[in-house]
Formats: C-alpha cells, sequence, structure tokens
C-alpha cells in the first residue's frame, strides 16, 4: 500500500470527490484508510445511563486506497 499514516491525500472519485485530508488510520489488509473529514456518516448513540439523551455522533469511515492519492 503506498499510502501511510498522516500523508496528505487528495479523493479522486466517489462522493467525496475533491476534498483534501490526512490519513488518521490505515488498514493494509482491507486496503482501506480513514482520512479526516472525508466519508463522515451520522451514528445515532443510545442513552447509556438513565436521564441521559441520546445523540448523534459523526463517524469517519474507511475509504479504499484506490479512490484516494497522494498530494505532495
Amino acid at each position: 500500500m503506498h499510502i501511510k499514516k498522516d500523508d496528505k491525500v487528495i479523493v479522486i472519485s466517489g462522493k467525496d470527490k475533491g476534498k483534501t485530508g490526512t490519513v488518521v488510520k490505515s488498514f493494509p489488509k482491507d486496503n482501506k484508510v480513514v482520512v479526516s473529514g472525508v466519508h463522515v456518516l451520522k451514528s445515532h448513540q443510545k442513552p447509556r445511563k438513565s436521564g441521559e439523551k441520546g445523540q448523534i455522533v459523526d463517524k469517519a469511515m474507511p475509504i479504499h486506497v484506490s479512490n484516494i492519492k497522494k498530494v505532495k
């Protein structure tokens, strides 16, 4: 895999095409990486304790390496 952690990358295909960010985490076995600010989904979280409210949390999901390229 040619992308490593802390590399600056740009998305070349998909719904986030043209966005840039840095690689936060990489998964070499799956050929996927997590890029900050790219492919962010909203996840609903149930309340854990009684009296606490549920909330919606933004979660960064992995993107395939073939959809990104390094920026110099």
